[in-house]
């Protein structure tokens, strides 16, 4: 790990100076944001399995739900695809493939701007339901207007960061050289600080705001993102059984009381 201070150069004639801010943010922050993430997922299995659910609102309002959750969803699907792709997939693999910076990038602004715009369109449009459904509104808790202003803010500034590239075009920055190589980095436990530093105060904001969305995210309604029913797959058949005693007459038979004809002999 690099001494806070040192001076060095991850893009040509952008030196760049580490102190301590860049060593905690960038180096050990990372790991504590996994620590509260795994272990408030552990706690909350423990003592909150009653809690580890999605509050679902869909019986106090179906109508805008059907849009906004498949859009918001599935948005955010195409947003974690596409984090996946640009921060762990190195660019020299993509470049012995054929795919050339500038393909990646055009391809890159488009999926990721159709994707960013679908989610944020999602959220808006669940931020709407609730507060204007009175039922959804009143089973709104502090700890979900919370969850949402983070959400919401990591979507906002990822949008931005990838809108904002368009207007830089060729001159822009390219995030796999710095954020990328920082991200990869984390997993072997030696942190490139320098990398992750080099990069604009864009991109700090947007990671930062994204390490503290995995911090609540074990305490929030967001949990059930790492639930599977798995044992779907492995439970018995429900069996139905129609009873074989014969209806007569029109309607339900009375209980308890002789029938028709009983009484008329």
């Amino acid at each position: 790990m690099p001494a806070p201070g040192a001076a060095l150069a991850t893009e040509p004639g952008a030196p760049v100076v580490l102190n301590t801010w860049d060593t905690v943010l960038w180096g050990v922050l990372p790991y504590v944001m996994v620590v509260v993430l795994v272990g408030g997922l552990v706690w909350r299995y423990r003592y909150d399995q009653f809690g580890w659910t999605t509050r679902s609102s869909q019986l106090y309002e179906s109508r805008l739900l059907r849009i906004a959750s498949p859009l918001f969803h599935f948005g955010l699907l195409a947003v974690i695809a596409g984090h996946f792709f640009g921060l762990v997939i190195p660019m020299a693999w993509t470049e012995a493939v054929g795919m050339s910076q500038e393909f990646y990038h055009f391809n890159a602004l488009l999926v990721g701007g159709v994707a960013g715009v679908g989610t944020l369109g999602g959220i808006a449009l669940l931020i709407y339901r609730r507060r204007t459904t009175g039922p959804v509104f009143m089973a709104t808790t502090k700890n979900d207007k919370t969850m949402y202003v983070v959400l919401t803010a990591a979507i906002v500034f990822g949008l931005f960061t990838t809108l904002a590239s368009v207007f830089e075009g060729e001159h822009g920055h390219n995030y796999r050289e710095t954020v990328a190589p920082w991200f990869r980095s984390l997993f072997i436990f030696q942190p490139d600080i320098a990398a992750m530093a080099a990069a604009p105060f864009t991109f700090h904001l947007h990671t930062l705001v994204g390490m503290a969305l995995f911090v609540i995210w074990p305490f929030t309604r967001l949990v059930h993102a790492f639930t599977a029913p798995l044992h779907y797959l492995f439970r018995p058949y429900i069996v139905y059984r129609s009873r074989d005693r014969e209806t007569r007459g029109r309607g339900w038979s009375a209980v308890g009381t002789p029938d028709r004809d009983t009484r008329n002999r």
